[in-house]
């Protein structure tokens, strides 16, 4: 399995490099730096899963009431037309369907305090599925590579952290982070559908990719016509409304069918606390690995390895310095916000690197906590190939941030 191996690969590595500065470097804090390191993460990954306790708590209850008022299902059938070439394997009017598309919409207005409760309850939904409990299915693979590689169509805290580092015109990086998040995305659905053999060269996937991108426009054009520090309250605002006016519609429905909305509500905030409990081990286990490795520096061995080949093949390497940003962005969204951060205060917030920084940061997901998360809600092991396809989404959504930025900002 990919992550058995990656996980043993960021152990070992960081292992003989720690050893190396120990020996031959006589660095004696190395060791110390890692244990401390080690600790602090597993502190980390406990906090951050019991800290979806509450948002996982109510969203999954707002889930249950939707779904026994019949409005999961209604969405289900809304979006079967091109959810169907995606997941043939979902039988039509699953609720599967219809928490995939919260999820996916939720993630789209940037919204990821309701987006991962409903993701893990998608998940959950596609387990009861599964012919093979501890092997992740063909629906869980596309929908979780999905999530990886998801489109975000206003970085709103992007946006937010490089207006409070004095950019001038803070959503000057929407424009290519919105076209490389695209590109991610569509990378992402390709890849999986080539290991499945799905064809996407049917009607509905071209009508939504048109759909897409007449909204892309359209949305384009509206936010160039707002000054730059309304963009992100303004989308903050509409995303939050579009979001609460689906709980008023679901709390609506369960009162026109005469239903009991709080006792729903409380049978399925219930599932929230145990989902939140049971990745704890998953979340803590890739966040202590990832730690090792930052710790030992093995990530600028990497970067400076980069910089010197393009700087041998005659390339320019001016986007050297942003690259931190995307090797962080697959492991921690957290330590990739604070990489972006120091390149913005670095260079400058209105730098090439600056900005360079900022795309990334917007254009993918954090892989391999989507993945340790989403599988590990349930008890999943054998991830065949979604940790391979995931990164290739994520490859060429950083290779579209690089060549975006050149041509936008070089």
């Amino acid at each position: 399995m990919a992550l058995n191996y990656v996980w043993l690969g960021f152990f070992l590595i960081a292992f003989v490099v720690a050893v190396f500065k120990s020996v031959f470097l006589q660095d004696t804090a190395i060791f110390g730096d890692i244990m401390n390191g080690m600790l602090a993460s597993a502190k980390t990954g406990a906090e951050i899963s019991l800290g979806l306790a509450g948002v996982m708590t109510l969203w999954l209850g707002i889930m249950k009431v939707g779904e026994a008022a019949g409005m999961i299902n209604r969405f289900s059938k809304l979006v079967y037309p091109f959810f169907s070439k995606l997941f043939p394997e979902v039988p039509k009017g699953h609720p599967a369907m219809g928490s995939m598309m919260m999820n996916f919409s939720a993630s789209m207005l940037g919204l990821d305090n309701a987006a991962t409760p409903m993701g893990l309850k998608g998940m959950k939904e596609l387990q009861e599925l599964n012919p093979k409990p501890d092997t992740a299915s063909n629906p869980q693979i596309m929908f979780l590579v999905l999530n990886t590689a998801g489109v975000v169509l206003i970085p709103t805290s992007v946006i937010a952290l490089r207006k409070a580092a004095g950019a001038a015109n803070p959503a000057d990086i929407f424009v290519p982070t919105l076209i490389s998040t695209f590109v991610a995305f569509i990378i992402g659905m390709f890849t999986v559908s080539a290991y499945q053999r799905i064809n996407l060269f049917k009607l509905p996937v071209l009508v939504f990719l048109g759909g897409f991108a007449a909204v892309v426009t359209g949305l384009y054009y509206w936010v160039s016509t707002m000054p730059a520090e309304k963009i992100g309250p303004t989308m903050s605002n509409l995303g939050g409304a579009i979001i609460f006016s689906i709980v008023i519609l679901f709390l609506g429905a369960g009162i026109v069918k005469k239903l009991n909305v709080y006792d729903h509500f409380i049978e399925g905030a219930k599932e929230g606390f145990h989902v939140s409990v049971r990745i704890i081990p998953y979340l803590v286990g890739i966040l202590v690995a990832i730690s090792v490795f930052r710790t030992t520096g093995c990530m600028d061995y990497i970067i400076n390895a980069i910089a010197s080949l393009f700087s041998w093949m005659g390339f320019n390497t001016d986007f050297v310095p942003a690259l931190p940003v995307a090797l962080m962005k697959p492991l921690s969204g957290g330590g990739a916000r604070g990489l972006m951060i120091e390149v913005m205060t670095r260079y400058g917030a209105d730098s090439f690197q600056g900005k360079l920084a900022s795309v990334i940061q917007g254009t993918t997901e954090t892989t391999f906590y989507v993945l340790a998360v989403y599988f590990g809600s349930v008890n999943i092991k054998n991830t065949r190939y979604a940790l391979t396809a995931g990164l290739i989404a994520d490859f060429f959504g950083l290779l579209s941030a690089i060549l975006l930025g050149y041509l936008f900002f070089h």
